[in-house]
C-alpha cells in the first residue's frame, strides 16, 4: 500500500495498479501589508491558508481497475462533502483532514461498445479546518 484517502487505497500489486503520480503540496502563508507615509510598507504575518495538494491518478482495465468505477467514486466524494486523513507509506500529511472540491476527468480510450478502457484524473484537495 502506497497511502490511503477514506477507502481510497493506492496500491501497486501484480494484479492491481491503482495509484497517483505528479504529487504536488502547497503550503501558503497569510501575510498583511501595512503602508507607511515615506517609509517601506511593514508586513505582519496574520497565520496560515489552508493547505493544498494536487496529484493525477490513471485508470487502466489492463491493470486490474474498472475506470468509470473509480471516476465514479471520486465524483461522489467531491458532491457529498467528506473529508478523511491522506496518508502517504505511514505519515499522516498536514495536521488535518483533507477534502476535494472538485475533479477533471478523460476519458481516453472507449471500446466499441462504450466502456472506459483508460481514464485519467486530476486532483486537487483542499485541508479541512
Amino acid at each position: 500500500m502506497i497511502g490511503v484517502w477514506g477507502d481510497v487505497v493506492f496500491t501497486v500489486s501484480d494484479k492491481k495498479i491503482n495509484t497517483f503520480d505528479a504529487f504536488k503540496r502547497t503550503e501558503t502563508a497569510r501575510w498583511s501589508k501595512h503602508d507607511i507615509h515615506g517609509q517601506k510598507s511593514k508586513a505582519e504575518y496574520i497565520g496560515l491558508e489552508a493547505g493544498k495538494v494536487s496529484f493525477t491518478m490513471h485508470f487502466s482495465a489492463f491493470h486490474g481497475v474498472n475506470p468509470i468505477v473509480e471516476l465514479d467514486k471520486f465524483i461522489k466524494y467531491a458532491r457529498s462533502g467528506v473529508a478523511h486523513t491522506l496518508i502517504i507509506g505511514t505519515k499522516r500529511v498536514g495536521v488535518g483532514k483533507w477534502y476535494m472540491p472538485g475533479t477533471d476527468q478523460s476519458w481516453n480510450h472507449i471500446d466499441n461498445q462504450g466502456n472506459i478502457l483508460t481514464a485519467g484524473l486530476n486532483i486537487t484537495m483542499e485541508e479541512y479546518v
